[in-house]
């Protein structure tokens, strides 16, 4: 397994959607395990394809504490079915900052498994958070999109500076 490159905002590539994945075969399995040891080693609890500038259906998430019980979702697709509520949210490419954002509680996913298997399951609270954060990442979509023109601009001017003195 290796460490992936996290793309930052406000790189180009995070706005790219993402193409449904057809094949599944040994390099499926090596991304996804790529992409679980970049996530764990972030450290995060989601990551989506887009974020490690593949631009394939694809997430990983885990909320446990013990880090053992990933979720990998090719191909996800959200039925929204809880009420909104507001939850505070950071992202991997988006490092140092954390805000609140309007999510709906529960919601039902349906995606493939690693083998091409059908996998279906409700989700709430924080893992359906996660999926729906994650997801948004394979629409093109940051979770500075839901926050106003003026803190996405401040997040944008600060990460730009701390980029350029980084480089």
């Amino acid at each position: 397994m290796s460490l992936l490159n996290i793309l930052q905002y406000p790189d180009p590539r995070l706005r790219t959607e993402a193409k449904p994945v057809f094949e599944f075969d040994a390099s499926l399995k090596k991304l996804t395990e790529d992409m679980l040891e970049t996530m764990y080693d972030a450290p995060g609890i989601g990551l989506a394809a887009t974020q490690v500038n593949v631009h394939q259906r694809i997430i990983v998430v885990d909320i446990s504490e013990t880090r053992d019980k990933p979720y990998i979702l090719i191909n996800p697709k959200l039925t929204l079915i809880g009420e909104p509520f507001e939850a505070e949210e950071g992202c991997l490419s988006v490092p140092g900052f954390y805000e609140t954002v309007t999510r709906l509680e529960q919601i039902s996913v349906s995606a493939l498994h690693i083998d091409g298997s059908a996998q279906d399951f409700e989700a709430e609270g924080l893992l359906a958070v996660c999926i729906q954060h994650e997801c948004d990442h394979l629409e093109g979509k940051l979770f500075v999109d839901y926050l106003s023109g003026l803190k996405r601009n401040r997040i944008r001017k600060k990460l730009i500076k701390q980029q350029k003195l980084n480089a």
